[in-house]
């Protein structure tokens, strides 16, 4: 396998005023290390199918992170929904296509993927529309219950970080010996430590003491489980 490289961009991410209603308390969304990978540099090993699924499953996830961001800062203008959308998973949504690109892989065929890639059809998605159920059914109802308020909007924050992980500590497990899947998915899991954190922090200057951890024991994490940068 050839020489990994990585081109590594330090991305301070800064929103003033991060709950709506015209707070005036400072609200920092932690830094994120973003990493771009230069895939010319792998040797990329034939999929599995299971692989290929892992692929065509972050991309709809993280596109769903993006959208329900964007789609309840709409409704409550908290800055960690905004900035997280904007400036990271629109990143992430990329480094998964970028993969998916090399693999000529068709995401939206996820019978027998025998179909092309086609960045048409993937630009095509509407926001909040995704090609798998289980994605679907959890847009909906993470949707259905932010919606309510400035806290409920962070909560979901919370709770699509945790998901995000843990599918990812999934796929980074079933990747084996392939290292660009490693590598992409691990940046995006290193995303979502940071994201959980700037939640996290969102609730807390709500005067929500435990933050996410208000949410129960499965959302509940330490900076031993979910580094900060």
């Amino acid at each position: 396998m050839k020489q990994i490289s990585l081109l590594i961009s330090i991305m301070i991410v800064v929103g003033l005023g991060g709950c709506g209603g015209g707070s005036s308390t400072q609200t920092v969304v932690p830094s994120q290390t973003t990493t771009s990978i230069d895939l010319s540099t792998y040797s990329l090993a034939s999929l599995t199918d299971a692989q290929k699924y892992s692929l065509a499953y972050m991309w709809n996830e993280e596109r769903l992170a993006h959208d329900i961001y964007l789609n309840l800062y709409a409704i409550n203008p908290v800055t960690q929904l905004e900035k997280i959308a904007t400036n990271s998973e629109t990143v992430h949504i990329s480094l998964v296509k970028d993969l998916v690109e090399s693999y000529d892989l068709n995401i939206t065929n996820l019978v027998d993927y025998k179909e092309h890639y086609s960045e048409a059809e993937l630009e095509a998605m509407p926001s909040g529309i995704y090609g798998i159920q289980a994605i679907q059914d959890l847009y909906d109802e993470l949707y259905a219950y932010g919606v309510a308020s400035s806290q409920t909007s962070l909560e979901v924050g919370c709770k699509v970080e945790v998901v995000d992980v843990n599918d990812l500590d999934t796929y980074i497990t079933e990747a084996g010996t392939n290292q660009a899947l490693i590598d992409t998915f691990s940046i995006l899991r290193d995303g979502s430590y940071q994201h959980y954190w700037a939640f996290d922090s969102g609730l807390k200057n709500l005067g929500i003491t435990d933050g996410c951890c208000s949410l129960g024991s499965a959302f509940c994490k330490t900076t031993q489980e979910y580094p900060k940068n």
